[in-house]
């Protein structure tokens, strides 16, 4: 094996690469948000929504967790078109990826809201509290407590799954590593760059996963 390392091109393109890095931050933290706002509102109406809110959206959660992120993506981005529904390729991204996580941290909000002991809701309820506020004030926190970990650990999967948006060209930090390498044909070189980026954004979206916890979730039992 005489294979020799080259490093230079991707210094040369570390202004791509860190824009790249940006976006893919950007798309992440987007999804996340408008996600979990999905997801509270899917959960409150399977709570105490009708019956045909409640169908709506059990086929919405069916139809995304059974069909692949890719094809969810072409959805968006090349089928839309067709209806005169129009979209830049980031913006594809950016619905996929809310839509994929809204469904996925619905099921994991579900659980933790069937964890809230049924005599905290009684107790909100016999203090004349809507229902809006029992479950904003007396469910969702204990339930966002309890689930948190597995909810954080679905936010960075879907950080990773991010990669797959350079499918249709979005500038991410997969589409921009896949246009360095067509430019300098170091495939290595740039894949292993991009692999410690990933490894490095994980770390740090962990981090700010645990400052959330420590700051807005944590309290004693008793309390």
């Amino acid at each position: 094996m005489h294979y020799q390392f080259q490093f230079d091109a991707i210094f040369e393109s570390w202004p791509m690469l860190l824009q790249g890095t940006l976006n893919t931050i950007q798309l992440s933290l987007g999804a996340m948000v408008i996600g979990l706002l999905i997801a509270i509102f899917c959960s409150w109406g399977k709570n105490h929504g009708g019956r045909l809110l409640c169908l709506a959206i059990d086929t919405y959660i069916e139809v995304v967790r059974n069909t692949p992120f890719l094809v969810q993506l072409f959805f968006f981005f090349f089928a839309l078109p067709s209806l005169g529904v129009q979209m830049t390729a980031t913006t594809a991204a950016l619905v996929t990826m809310f839509v994929n996580l809204g469904a996925f941290a619905t099921e994991i909000l579900r659980a933790g809201i069937e964890a809230v002991p049924k005599g905290q809701v009684e107790a909100g309820m016999a203090l004349n509290l809507k229902r809006y506020q029992v479950f904003l004030h007396v469910v969702l926190r204990p339930a966002l407590k309890t689930i948190f970990p597995a909810l954080s650990s679905q936010f960075i999967l879907l950080m990773l799954t991010s990669s797959i948006v350079s499918a249709v060209s979005a500038d991410d930090l997969a589409s921009v590593a896949a246009n360095i390498q067509s430019e300098t044909f170091r495939s290595f070189e740039i894949y292993i760059t991009v692999t410690i980026i990933y490894f490095v954004l994980s770390l740090m979206f962990m981090g700010l996963f645990k400052v959330i916890w420590r700051n807005f979730l944590y309290y004693p039992e008793g309390r």
